[in-house]
């Protein structure tokens, strides 16, 4: 007996603006979570900062977390590249795969992690150095060029890729610092996609830009989730909703809630979540 697939296959359709109609009787595969966090737990010396988090992390879309500060959002965060490591005291207990490989086991070369999983500041950190030696530095300590053309390829490539090459093509020499704040941010971004990274950790990219800024950083995140797995913190709600495919709600140390965007902004299941959003608390 034939299958009509249009009938028994389920059926996932994407809510965000980068959904797609698909042809009748396409199958939508169903893939394994990019990132999968299991009954995460982070302490700072005594101090307990996060609560048995479960969450997974779609491959190439963005994820928002969102919540009150000081309710885990960055530490969460910041477990993903292990960045927490660098903090005196702290421990992270729990289960963290990126995919499927955990990335506390013993052995994990935390360089190669972090070259995997890029991350872009809540404040425009260039280096001290010319705009072409801050997008070539990734690639030059990983040794992903190996001649000066190779490098400038690299080079050229990012900054196309962060909508900023038109901008800075006759000042490649000068120092980063130099740049706008907007500027500075898009090469900070230049930066971590320089060494081909699968994630981009961005931790409150945009609150310290203009309106102006923060809207070409916007746009930006939307192409870039074409090709990378990205996670964002924001206090903004209006942000979270207008750039993620899925968001995540920390109150506390806890995370309360989360799914799709257009779900969670107007259905959410848990009160706490709804008087977050509508600024009850917070």
């Amino acid at each position: 007996m034939a299958l009509n697939i249009s009938e028994s296959a389920v059926t996932v359709e994407s809510q965000n603006r980068r959904s797609e109609k698909r042809p009748v009787g396409e199958v939508m595969l169903v893939r394994r979570p990019k990132i999968t966090a299991s009954n995460i737990n982070v302490y700072y010396g005594n101090k307990q900062a996060l609560f048995d988090i479960n969450l997974d992390i779609h491959e190439r879309q963005v994820t928002a977390l969102i919540g009150p500060s000081g309710c885990g959002k960055t530490t969460f965060l910041r477990c993903i590249n292990r960045m927490n490591d660098l903090i005196p005291g702290c421990r992270v207990k729990g289960d963290l795969a990126i995919n499927g490989e955990d990335v506390y086991a013993k052995g994990v070369d935390v360089v190669c992690l972090r070259a995997r999983v890029g991350m872009v500041f809540q404040k425009p950190n260039p280096f001290p150095k010319s705009i072409f030696d801050n997008v070539a530095y990734g690639a030059r300590i990983h040794g992903l060029a190996s001649n000066g053309t190779d490098l400038e390829e690299i080079v050229v490539k990012s900054l196309e890729r962060a909508g900023l090459f038109a901008e800075v093509k006759d000042r490649l020499l000068e120092p980063g610092t130099s740049l706008s704040g907007g500027q500075q941010q898009r090469l900070c971004i230049a930066r971590a996609i320089a060494i081909e990274p699968e994630i981009i950790l961005m931790d409150e990219p945009c609150s310290a830009l203009d309106p102006i800024a923060t809207a070409r950083i916007e746009e930006l995140i939307d192409e870039l989730s074409q090709n990378y797995t990205i996670i964002i913190v924001t206090h903004s709600m209006q942000q979270a909703a207008r750039v993620s495919q899925r968001t995540a709600f920390f109150h506390l140390g806890y995370l309360v809630e989360d799914g799709e965007t257009e779900v969670i902004f107007s259905t959410p299941e848990d009160e706490r979540t709804k008087a977050y959003i509508t600024g009850r608390i917070g």
